[in-house]
């Protein structure tokens, strides 16, 4: 029998509308995901709300439905990574069978719709569905290789090859393609592009501002950032499987 057991209702509400096929929640087949429909809630959170903090209990898993969510880590010296940044159609699970709580904290970055699924539901659903968890253990082993891509490339590329990989990432995830390049369609300012690459702003600013004088990026009205040159980035952030890696795992 499972410890974890959740009980929300504030700002809660149940609907059988459908889940979105999309981000990395895509490995799940349409009947998996009126599964996981069929036992969760829906969470409404206000911009700049916590979904959790770090340290609490972690009693549930997250289906985003709209908006997006930053992940953010607390060091030991009290600076904070931003680590991730969650869209519709992504799954939260912050769970695992050793550490009961949550290892980062969740952020609305704009109004905020998720499902939430408790725990217990989620084990249920596993033990009786076989090719639910099969899919379940293929969506943590793509979050695994996930993580790693990205420490690769901030440990090995250096501070332009971890920028570089971080505009590339973003790019699968927040892309739209135009006539003279790919729009980055989310406002990042360089602090927290900073924190994404785990150096100064100064830093991030003198690397952007470099690869705009080379035409690799340039800033576009409304804080956001189009680029120019991917093979440029793709070059400088120094992936051995670009560009045959799967957009899945070259996420932001």
């Amino acid at each position: 029998m499972s410890i974890y057991f959740a009980t929300e209702t504030e700002n809660t509400e149940t609907r059988g509308e459908k889940l979105v096929q999309n981000g990395n929640g895509s490995l799940f087949t349409e009947g998996q995901l009126d599964q996981l429909a069929s036992v969760m809630h829906v969470k409404k959170i206000a911009s700049g709300s916590h979904l959790f903090w770090e340290g609490d209990d972690a009693v549930s898993v997250y289906w985003v439905r709209k908006g997006r969510i930053k992940l953010r880590k607390s060091t030991g010296d009290g600076k904070d990574l931003l680590i991730s940044i969650m869209q519709a159609g992504d799954l939260l699970a912050d769970i695992d069978a050793w550490d009961t709580s949550h290892r980062y904290s969740a952020e609305a970055m704009d109004e905020v719709e998720v499902g939430v699924v408790s725990r217990l539901q989620l084990e249920l659903l596993m033990s009786k569905s076989g090719d639910f968890s099969y899919r379940f253990a293929m969506w943590m082993s793509l979050m695994q290789r996930k993580t790693e891509s990205k420490l690769r490339d901030l440990l090995l590329g250096g501070k332009n090859g971890a920028l570089a990989s971080i505009l590339v990432r973003l790019s699968n995830s927040f892309g739209v393609m135009k006539p003279d390049g790919i729009l980055l369609d989310i406002k990042l300012t360089n602090s927290e592009m900073a924190d994404l690459v785990g150096t100064t702003r100064e830093s991030v600013n003198r690397m952007l501002s470099s690869m705009r004088t080379d035409g690799i990026v340039e800033a576009v009205p409304g804080g956001m950032l189009k680029i120019l040159d991917l093979e440029a980035l793709r070059v400088m952030a120094g992936c051995p499987d670009c560009p045959a890696c799967p957009k899945e795992i070259c996420r932001i």
